[in-house]
């Protein structure tokens, strides 16, 4: 088999941990060179660690200076940037009556999530264009499918980045590669831990929110059964992040002219609607 990840250098944005550090890991062990960039700088001496040879870059996507100065770091000592995943962000789910509470995070989610990804392919453009050649991957949602209770904000930034990576794929056909990874809920990656209500959970599960909540309290007692946590049975029901990260190294790992634009992974049995 043809090795195209080999060699690559690539930017990850929120590489600190979840799919990030699990990109990062996974690139680097195919021989890319790997740029590690977040706000969590003790996280990233932890990438450094576990990752040598990878560059880290302390940065904060919602400022575009910052990655231009990881992209600028990045061509130094690499003399290239062939792929960029903009994975970082946010997840403050909750409904219009929970403002007092949720309007702060959710200023924050804008700028995240939207924000940042634009941030992201700012940072990089040039450099592509001059090189001939790049790919930008950038991290979406389910939730930016269809409107739903509960993630009014989370799902509109998803549905930017959507839009985002549509427009850049349009303008730059022939010259950089885009492609929209769409995750369904993982709950391992502790994006949960940023929800404004619990409640708001509801609009991604619709009918089957009482079955799945009851599914995820058996996980969490280990009282499940063995198939709803077993990826080789058809009732595995909460997906682990290595399988989002696989879906990413799978659309790096592609000959430049062959484009994977879309990729929505699931849990067969998780029980989510959109």
């Amino acid at each position: 088999m043809v090795d195209h990840i080999g060699g690559k250098v690539v930017i990850v944005t929120g590489a600190a941990k979840g799919f990030g550090r699990l990109v990062c890991e996974k690139a680097a062990a195919r021989g890319a060179k790997v740029v590690a960039a977040d706000i969590d700088a003790a996280g990233l001496s932890e990438v450094a660690a576990a990752i040598p040879g990878a560059l880290t870059v302390t940065a904060d996507v919602t400022r575009l200076g910052d990655l231009q100065a990881a992209a600028a770091k990045a061509v130094e000592a690499f003399g290239a940037i062939d792929v960029i995943v903009n994975n970082a962000g946010i997840m403050p789910l909750g409904f219009y009556a929970d403002h007092a509470l949720g309007a702060e995070a959710w200023s924050r989610c804008i700028d995240i999530n939207i924000k940042g990804v634009l941030n992201g392919i700012m940072a990089v453009h040039d450099q592509m264009i001059a090189q001939g050649r790049g790919q930008v991957i950038n991290i979406s949602s389910i939730y930016g499918n269809f409107p739903v209770a509960g993630a009014a904000v989370y799902g509109a930034t998803k549905s930017a980045v959507t839009f985002l990576s549509e427009a850049l794929r349009v303008e730059s056909q022939g010259k950089i590669k885009v492609t929209t990874i769409r995750p369904t809920g993982v709950p391992a990656t502790n994006l949960g831990s940023g929800v404004v209500n619990p409640a708001a959970i509801v609009g991604i599960l619709g009918q089957n929110t009482a079955s799945y909540l009851a599914t995820m309290q058996a996980l969490a007692g280990n009282e499940a059964p063995a198939g709803a946590r077993d990826p080789e049975s058809i009732a595995y029901a909460a997906l682990e992040p290595q399988y989002i990260a696989d879906a990413i190294i799978h659309a790096i790992d592609q000959p430049w002219g062959v484009s994977v634009s879309d990729i929505t992974v699931r849990a067969t049995g998780d029980g989510y609607i959109l």
